[in-house]
């Protein structure tokens, strides 16, 4: 599939636009991991499935990280609202067909990460070495007044646990079902927010 212009991308073909990433892209390396970037998304859908979570909380541990792929976005993706920050990017991208459900869990789960580094003793043991890493260049635990306004936001409890699913999705011998198996998840959300938008 070709590069489409951002005002090509529907409803319709959002799904497969993003299974197009996911076949190409897939295999790149998450940068001090030993998973690819769709091992880790999909162990992340993975967990939900086995947790019994529902369609939007499978579809927000599926594409959390989907911002890692926004050059695949047209080149004037900065001048349509979309920041390089690939938490903000990717739900720059999926606001358009996805709820807040799912959106809010892709645009703050890196800030979920100081959040709990903040909140829970146990967490920071947690990390991934690589994750430690990050979490320096993303400004560290949170303040007590940015733990009080995050603990605002509506989704809290649904972005907290997509967080623990990005954490514990990072295991090189698990296997996955492809993309392809939660596609259908995904057009369900898409065409419901689509009837909902008429």
């Amino acid at each position: 599939m070709n590069k489409p212009d951002f005002n090509t991308l529907t409803a319709d073909n959002i799904v497969a636009f993003i299974g197009d990433i996911f076949e190409r892209r897939g295999a790149d390396s998450y940068v001090g991991e030993d998973v690819t970037m769709s091992q880790h998304m999909l162990q992340g859908a993975q967990l939900a499935e086995q947790a019994g979570a529902g369609d939007d909380l499978i579809a927000a541990a599926l594409l959390h990280d989907i911002g890692h792929y926004t050059n695949e976005f047209p080149d004037d993706a900065l001048e349509q609202g979309i920041d390089n920050h690939h938490d903000e990017a990717g739900a720059a991208v999926l606001d358009r067909f996805f709820p807040s459900a799912v959106t809010d869990c892709v645009r703050h789960h890196v800030a979920a990460k100081r959040y709990l580094c903040a909140t829970d003793p146990d967490y920071f043991d947690r990390l991934s070495d690589a994750s430690v890493h990050t979490l320096g260049l993303q400004g560290g635990p949170m303040s007590a007044e940015e733990v009080a306004e995050f603990a605002k936001n509506p989704n809290i409890d649904a972005i907290v646990q997509v967080r623990y699913w990005d954490d514990e999705g990072k295991d090189p011998t698990v296997t996955t079902p492809d993309f392809w198996h939660y596609a259908p998840v995904l057009e369900r959300i898409v065409s419901r927010q689509a009837a909902g938008a008429a």
